[in-house]
């Protein structure tokens, strides 16, 4: 059986390393971005580069796209220069990721008639996942499908789990993640800026709650020790994009009619903070609560 030929389409900092481990994989890989520099990254790593979607299609028979919202996705679908202009029936276009339920499946009515198979898989990680293989995939799409590219998808993440047979079911548990991981990101920054504004040191603070049920997690002690450290920027960890998808989980939320109080409450401190700095990461929430209660927490 030929190998399959995979395109990516979306070279940032999880296409990208999504993309060099399914070259490490063995798959020849097409890329495309908008961006010169994130091309040339990929030819670097062994693969080619295609000028157009329609092009990366004809190129491929399976295609990932990782951009960063759903219109997005549905413009690289149509029109001449599209997708759906350049791929074979019996191909298949994976959407990895993270945008709203409803346009996923927006995103899988154009596909409808084409013979082309779609898998709506967000992905949970950040870049470190990326870069190492490691990240959990969300799958939705039918089972054939699904069972047909379990290939590409195993090499690009270490957890592959498949939650429904419908376009927008992988979304919709992704919008519940992410709303689930702003609340933890809200829990620890509050916590160590209600200690420390208490007169209790961040070390102290660390130390006692990294050694609870609560607090024992790696994601407690990256997340608390980038605080302590004062280390904003180039952790992997996006606020641009948390708040994006925040505001997916909000809008599901509105859709379903299931009351958000909580995530509600985060995704505008989430707003002031990229107001604020809108060029760095998560971790810069916390000084939004710093500059309200005075203090400045550290080591």
């Amino acid at each position: 059986m030929a190998t399959k030929r995979v395109g990516f389409i979306g070279l940032g900092d999880m296409g990208m390393g999504m993309a060099r481990n399914l070259l490490t994989a063995g798959f020849p890989v097409t890329g495309l971005d908008l961006r010169a520099e994130r091309t040339g990254l990929l030819e670097e790593a062994g693969g080619t580069v295609a000028a157009s979607a329609a092009e990366l299609g004809r190129a491929s028979d399976t295609v990932f796209i990782m951009v960063m919202n759903g219109q997005q996705v549905v413009d690289l679908l149509r029109g001449e220069d599209g997708l759906l202009a350049g791929m074979a029936p019996g191909g298949t276009v994976i959407v990895t990721a993270t945008i709203e339920a409803r346009e996923m499946r927006e995103a899988a009515a154009l596909l409808e008639g084409s013979g082309l198979g779609v898998i709506d898989s967000p992905v949970s990680g950040g870049r470190s996942g990326a870069d190492s293989g490691t990240l959990t995939l969300m799958a939705a799409g039918a089972s054939a499908v699904f069972a047909a590219q379990q290939d590409v998808l195993e090499a690009v993440g270490a957890k592959v789990f498949h939650v429904g047979e419908e376009p927008g079911m992988g979304q919709t548990v992704k919008a519940s993640l992410q709303a689930f991981i702003g609340l933890t990101f809200a829990a620890i920054f509050e916590s160590l800026a209600l200690g420390v504004s208490a007169g209790i040191p961040g070390q102290i603070l660390f130390d006692v709650i990294s050694n609870t049920a609560a607090g024992g997690t790696s994601f407690y002690r990256e997340n608390a020790g980038l605080v302590l450290e004062r280390r904003f920027v180039d952790t992997g960890s996006q606020i641009g994009t948390m708040t994006k998808d925040l505001g997916i989980s909000m809008a599901l939320g509105r859709e379903t009619g299931a009351p958000l109080f909580a995530t509600g409450a985060v995704y505008e401190l989430f707003k002031a903070a990229i107001r604020r700095f809108p060029d760095e990461d998560n971790q810069s929430v916390v000084k939004i609560l710093e500059t309200v209660s005075g203090v400045e927490v550290r080591r």
